[in-house]
């Protein structure tokens, strides 16, 4: 039986890979439409482009230094490596948290009836998207950017006491009363995004339970059987923000326990990061799956493979 730092090791090491390839895969399709498939193109896939880069860095910043402490190399990161790494990340998960913020919201206005007291936003929403998106990042890099002077490489000395404590890096000792209004901060800025996107998701709920009623008194089944645009993005959103709120809390807990805990516990941090970069990773399958333009890519797959078989035989 494999030792359990193998396994973690196997599962960072996986977990790097099919993010990676699943987020460049996305990037890549999405680099596409943008140029050659303009037609197809449509507001919200500026919004899921923006999430996929935010996810992608999300990966790279944090699971290259886990796998580099997996296998015990040594000093890896300095304390500028500590501050640029650590900051890019928290960057990056602050974005992800906000997109999937404004996507839920977009949807809401999508959504909504023309008669709706929401409705007047919709000819607004390229803007409103443009600015939200903007703000987002202004707030993570002022709330983030005073984390660069907590942060230092470890030291030999092993780290016991409340405070940050995880791979290459740790923080200073700074005063209890400080930390405490930090990371007040923190948990306030994300929950107003987690719940801004609960609010959204339970509308969501609601329009498509409210829709399914009124489709079930259409005489023609196949009518009501049939899954709008509109009705395969909400799913679609619905799910990254129930598949973001599991793994946020998950991974919250965790790292409050590890934050508070007196001794740190290596496999914990292992758990962590696996947490931390569950919902990146899940994240551009989930987008695959109803997106117009990867969908005739993939269905390509197989005409190609066939006119590639029978070119083989006349060969």
């Amino acid at each position: 039986m494999l030792p359990s730092n193998t396994i973690f090791q196997i599962l960072l090491i996986f977990q790097f890979c099919l993010g990676v390839i699943g987020n460049s895969s996305l990037l890549m399709l999405y680099i596409y439409m943008f140029l050659f498939r303009s037609h197809f193109k449509k507001l919200i896939d500026s919004v899921f482009l923006h999430l996929t880069i935010v996810n992608l860095s999300t990966i790279m910043f944090t699971l290259i230094k886990d796998i580099m402490f997996s296998f015990r190399v040594p000093n890896f990161l300095d304390d500028i490596g500590c501050k640029a790494v650590l900051f890019s990340f928290r960057i990056t998960r602050g974005l992800s948290i906000c997109t999937t913020s404004v996507l839920s919201i977009f949807q809401v206005i999508t959504v909504t009836p023309s008669n709706s007291k929401w409705a007047w936003l919709k000819p607004r929403l390229s803007r409103w998207i443009f600015y939200s998106l903007l703000c987002s990042w202004l707030i993570n890099i002022l709330i983030y950017g005073y984390m660069l002077d907590l942060v230092i490489a470890k030291t030999n000395v092993t780290h016991i006491g409340h405070g940050y404590s995880h791979g290459y890096c740790q923080n200073k000792k700074f005063q209890k009363d400080e930390s405490g209004s930090f990371f007040s901060l923190i948990i306030t800025h994300d929950l107003f995004y987690v719940a801004i996107m609960m609010w959204a998701s339970l509308y969501m709920v609601i329009f498509l339970h409210r829709h399914h009623k009124t489709a079930q008194h259409l005489h023609s089944q196949s009518l009501s059987s049939q899954l709008s645009p509109e009705r395969k993005a909400t799913h679609s959103i619905l799910s990254l923000v129930s598949c973001f709120v599991l793994t946020y809390w998950l991974n919250n807990s965790i790292t409050l326990y590890g934050f508070y805990t007196r001794e740190k516990i290596q496999r914990l941090e292992a758990i962590d990061t696996i947490l931390t970069t569950s919902y990146p990773t899940i994240c551009p399958f989930l987008l695959m799956k109803n997106n117009k333009v990867i969908l005739q890519f993939t269905s390509s797959f197989p005409v190609l493979r066939m006119t590639c078989f029978h070119r083989s035989l006349n060969g």
